[in-house]
C-alpha cells in the first residue's frame, strides 16, 4: 500500500499531542467535561496513550495523545505512531508545538504505522489518516515512506516468491517507474562477463545467479550502491543448523535496502549519477555447491579461499564492488545483513558502518540524528588485514578465531574497491519485536540517513 496523507479538505479530528509535564497546563484550558473525561479515563499523556473525547451528541471533538517525558522518549522514537495504532479509523489533524526535524519525524512515524505485511492474509483494518501537518515536506514524507515500505516488503517474502528472478523483477518494475536503465547478467553469462565469484556462489541453485545492474540520472556526481542479494542462505556445504536458518529470507536485506534508498533518490529527482548493483543468488546445496578450501578467482583478479561457506555475502559483494569500481564513482556504498558479529557489537536497531572519510562520517552522522534512523560507526581497523591473509590465496573469506568478525568482513571488501570512496553498512534488515512505526520484521536500516547524507554530500 502507498504511503498518503488524507485530503486537506477532509472533516478532521483534531488530534493534541500532549507531554506528561504539560498536561494540566493543557487540561486548565479545556472545558470541564473535557477535564473530567480525561480523568475518567485515567489518562496521564504517557507515550502510547490515545483517548478520544466525545462532544455532548456523542461524536468526537477531539482526540489526545500522550507524548512522555523528555526521558521516556529518549527510549523510543516514532511516538506519534504509538498513539496512531489506538486511534479509531478517522482523519486527523496534528495540534502539536515540535521543532520542525521532530514533526517530520513525528508524521513519517505515522505513514509507516500503517504498514502491513499482508500479502499472503486477509488485508489488516485500515488505521487512521493523518493530514499533512504545516511545516513539513509532505512529498518528501511520502517518497521515504513508500521507499521504506518497498524495503520491508522485499524482505518479508519468502523465499519461494523472492528468489533471484523474482528480486530481478522488483528491481525491473522499479527501473519502469522511474525510466531507469537496467540490464541484468545471468547464470553462465557470468563467467563470460567475467564475475566469477557471483557465479560460484549461486551455481548450486536451481534458479540462476545474476548481477542487477540499474542506472539512473544523466547529470551530477556519481554514486553507487551496492547490495546483497542472498535470496535465501542455507550456508552451502557449511550447513547451518535449523535455528540459524530460520530467519534466512532476510538475507537479502541488503538489496531490498538499496532498492528502498534507490525509489527515495528517484522519486525526489536527486541531481546525481546513480547505479545500483545488486548480486542476486542462493546459496544452495547440490553437487556442484562451491567448496570449503576451493579457491576462487576473482574479478579484481584477487584469489579467495573459501573456508567456510556460509561466509558467501563478502564473495558476491566482492565481484559487484570491483565492478563499480572500475567506474571510479564519487561514492561507492554496499549494504548488506553480512556478519553476526555485527549484531553480537550492537544489537538489532543500531546500523554499524564503515567509512574512513571524516566528510562522509560528518554527515551520515548528523543525518542519522535528525532522522532518527540510528548508526554507529565501526572501525576499517588496517592492523587486522593480516587475519585476512591465509597464506595460501591473496584473502581468507572467513577467519578463524571468531574475532572481530565484521571488522574482518569489512575489510575483506574494502581490498575490492581500490579507486574510488567507500562505505560500507552492516545491517540487520530485521525488527525482532514490534515496535512503533515498525512491526515485527523487515526493516530498513540507514536507508533514511543516507539519503539525506547523499543530498549533502553529492547533490551540488
Amino acid at each position: 500500500m502507498p504511503a498518503k496523507f488524507a485530503d486537506p479538505k477532509s472533516h478532521a479530528i483534531p488530534l493534541h499531542l500532549v507531554p506528561e509535564d504539560q498536561l494540566d497546563i493543557w487540561l486548565s484550558s479545556q472545558a470541564e467535561p473535557v477535564s473530567n473525561w480525561v480523568a475518567t479515563n485515567g489518562f496521564t499523556a504517557a507515550l502510547g496513550q490515545a483517548l478520544v473525547i466525545p462532544a455532548a451528541d456523542g461524536t468526537p471533538q477531539m482526540a489526545i495523545a500522550g507524548y512522555g517525558t523528555e526521558t521516556s522518549r529518549k527510549r523510543g522514537r516514532f511516538h506519534l505512531a504509538a498513539a496512531a495504532a489506538k486511534l479509531p479509523k478517522a482523519v486527523y489533524r496534528l495540534e502539536a508545538d515540535l521543532p520542525p526535524e521532530t514533526l517530520a519525524n513525528e508524521t513519517l512515524g505515522w505513514l509507516l504505522s500503517a504498514y502491513r505485511f499482508d500479502r499472503y492474509t486477509k488485508p489488516a483494518p485500515l488505521q487512521g489518516e493523518l493530514i499533512a501537518p504545516d511545516g513539513v515536506n509532505a512529498d518528501l514524507l511520502i517518497a521515504i515512506a513508500d521507499g521504506e515500505m518497498l524495503t520491508r516488503e522485499l524482505i518479508n517474502t519468502p523465499a519461494s516468491d523472492m528468489g533471484p528472478p523474482d528480486l530481478e523483477q522488483a528491481a525491473r518494475d522499479l527501473a519502469k517507474t522511474h525510466s531507469a536503465d537496467i540490464s541484468v547478467i545471468t547464470g553462465d553469462d557470468l563467467l563470460t562477463q567475467n564475475l566469477p565469484m557471483i557465479h560460484a556462489v549461486g551455481r548450486a541453485a536451481d534458479r540462476a545467479p545474476r548481477l542487477i545492474d540499474m542506472r539512473w540520472g544523466k547529470s551530477g556526481k556519481k554514486v553507487t550502491l551496492v547490495g546483497k542479494g542472498v535470496c535465501f542462505d542455507t550456508g552451502g556445504l557449511s550447513l547451518k543448523p535449523a535455528a540459524s536458518m530460520g530467519l534466512m529470507k532476510k538475507d537479502m536485506g541488503g538489496a531490498a535496502a538499496v532498492l528502498g534508498l534507490a525509489h527515495m533518490i528517484m522519486t525526489t529527482g536527486m541531481n546525481i549519477q546513480l547505479r545500483v548493483l545488486i548480486p542476486a543468488v542462493e546459496n544452495s546445496v547440490s553437487s556442484n555447491s562451491f567448496r570449503p578450501q576451493d579457491i576462487l578467482t576473482s574479478r579484481k583478479g584477487l584469489t579467495v579461499e573459501i573456508n567456510n561457506t556460509d561466509a558467501e555475502g563478502r564473495v558476491v559483494l566482492a565481484d559487484a564492488l570491483a565492478l563499480a569500481d572500475e567506474e571510479k564513482p564519487d561514492q561507492i556504498i554496499s549494504m548488506a545483513t553480512l556478519t553476526g558479529a555485527a549484531r553480537v557489537a550492537v544489537g538489532p536497531d543500531l546500523a554499524p558502518y564503515f567509512s574512513d572519510s571524516e566528510t562522509f562520517v560528518s554527515a551520515i552522522e548528523t543525518a542519522a540524528e535528525t532522522h532518527a534512523d540510528p548508526v554507529w560507526r565501526m572501525p576499517f581497523h588496517t592492523p587486522y588485514e593480516a587475519m585476512i591473509e591465509p597464506g595460501v590465496a591473496d584473502l581468507d573469506n572467513a577467519p578463524t578465531g571468531g574475532f572481530a568478525g565484521c571488522i574482518t568482513a569489512a575489510l575483506f571488501l574494502r581490498r575490492f574497491v581500490t579507486d574510488s570512496p567507500y562505505a560500507h553498512f552492516d545491517i540487520y534488515g530485521w525488527q525482532p519485536t514490534a515496535a512503533p512505526a515498525r512491526p515485527k520484521g523487515g526493516v530498513g536500516q540507514a536507508n533514511r540517513a543516507l539519503f539525506s547524507a547523499i543530498e549533502t554530500l553529492f547533490e551540488k
